[in-house]
């Protein structure tokens, strides 16, 4: 039997509105924020896509909440295919890349920085893609070796890419050729 909290999850849609009142709801209750983290995580649920949208804008508001899940996040990132799901989860991992209170072990840094360069040379959307590109430029600060990888995907990719993908990438160039 699925809680009411569960059901609103799986009943909301992707308009800001909806996405913000189910925010609310997981904020303001642990055991909902419980369930929802759960749900994120589940990913043979079909509807998992839906948590993962309001996960990210739990996590906008309060990052710490994901340190209890922070092994969960970083074995499961890598399995997301979804691109509805995809596209909040890489926007979390940007939220990790520039936090100043979450603390990665090192496995569970690189498991962030395979993903993000996964996401670059696979097939993803632009939103991913900007997204792992700005996560990964914050991991370069403490791990060097990032930036010339960085640096060869985005010069290599650049001209077959949108305008969007093109103006984070000259973003990330200019700040990486400094």
């Amino acid at each position: 039997m699925e809680s009411s909290f569960y059901t609103q999850i799986e009943n909301s849609t992707a308009h800001r509105k909806s996405r913000d009142n189910i925010c609310e709801l997981a904020m303001s209750n642990s055991d909902n924020l419980k369930e929802l983290f759960a749900f994120a995580f589940n990913l043979t649920n079909k509807n998992h896509f839906k948590a993962c949208w309001a996960l990210e804008l739990v996590l906008e508001k309060n990052l710490e909440f994901i340190i209890p899940y922070l092994d969960v996040f970083t074995n499961t990132v890598s399995v997301y295919k979804n691109d509805s799901a995809v596209r909040p989860i890489s926007k979390i991992c940007f939220f990790i890349s520039k936090s100043k209170s979450i603390n990665l072990s090192k496995k569970q840094e690189q498991q962030l920085i395979e993903t993000c360069l996964d996401w670059l040379i696979q097939n993803e959307k632009v939103a991913t893609k900007a997204y792992a590109i700005r996560a990964l430029h914050n991991f370069s600060k403490k791990q060097p070796w990032i930036k010339e990888e960085l640096k060869v995907i985005l010069e290599q990719d650049y001209s077959s890419h949108s305008a969007a993908y093109k103006a984070v990438a000259r973003e990330i160039l200019k700040k990486l050729n400094k």
